[in-house]
């Protein structure tokens, strides 16, 4: 393993901070300083850039975003076991690192970032990750606070980020990742790099907003897709009824027939839907 920089290696600061990884916080820390180096490549370039970055434990992936020139980096942490270790990593890098302690999904970013536009970069808890890409993808106004996300998720659940109709992972998660972003995975991690191992494999995925996305309300989206895909099997004319509204006559003005099922249905399709359902 190459040092990316002369502060100790991972190992010994976990051992030093009693970083045991809690199942409860979705923790799988990387020891290896190469890996987390190649998910920071995968953001570049980073001068000039602030990194919001989520969930950053020991701090391997924070120290290669300061190496590779980050200009500033906001990190926020629940684990207060971390913080000592965050704070010799901010002391290495006068002026660079801010530590923001507290749950990433109560916190309101923006007031941590001001005016200026930043790049989320993270290797997200796995028990929080899909409910933070949602915010983010459905933050108004748009474009976003932030001008692209490079995140690690279990396999599976990049696989339904990035699905297309008629993927077998396409699913609600996808249409709001189309809808608003260009998706795509970058690399495979497999489980043996992190402490512990997971069961499955990991993937880091870039996402980067679209300037002008289709015209829609987010909440409005977020109900059809909910009830569309919380009923899959189910053709949308039942699936639909959920939403308190006439399903056939929605399915009528949005031009779908109502015997389709959510997987038929492309990311304009839903969208379409939405502002219809929304106007009601």
């Amino acid at each position: 393993m190459t040092q990316i920089d002369d502060l100790p290696p991972l190992r010994e600061v976990i051992r030093k901070h009693g970083l045991t990884p809690k199942k409860s916080l979705g923790q799988n820390f990387l020891h290896d300083l190469n890996l987390t180096a190649r998910i920071a490549r995968a953001a570049e370039p980073l001068e000039n850039i602030t990194v919001v970055e989520i969930g950053p434990g020991p701090g391997g992936l924070t120290r290669a975003l300061l190496t590779l020139g980050a200009r500033r980096i906001v990190a926020v942490e629940r684990d207060p076991r971390a913080i000592a270790a965050l704070q010799e990593i901010a002391e290495r890098y006068p002026g660079r690192l801010d530590i923001v302690e507290g749950d990433a999904l109560k916190i309101d970013l923006r007031e941590q970032l001001g005016p200026e536009r930043a790049r989320i970069v993270a290797n997200l808890p796995y028990n929080i990750g899909t409910a933070l890409l949602i915010g983010w993808l459905t933050a108004e106004p748009w474009p976003p606070w932030y001008d692209q996300m490079v995140l690690m998720f279990q396999r599976e659940v990049a696989e339904r980020i990035v699905a297309r109709v008629g993927d077998k992972a396409y699913g609600r998660l996808a249409v709001l990742a189309g809808w608003r972003t260009e998706a795509r995975i970058l690399f495979d991690v497999a489980p043996t790099a992190f402490v512990p191992p997971p069961s499955v494999i990991s993937s880091v995925v870039r996402l980067t907003p679209r300037a002008e996305p289709l015209p829609c309300d987010a909440i409005a989206l977020q109900r059809v897709t909910e009830a569309a895909f919380g009923q899959r099997r189910k053709m949308l004319r039942q699936s639909l009824k959920s939403l308190g509204v006439d399903a056939g006559a929605l399915l009528s003005d949005a031009g779908i027939a109502p015997t389709a099922r959510a997987e038929e249905i492309d990311v304009e399709g839903f969208v379409t839907l939405a502002r219809i359902f929304a106007r009601r």
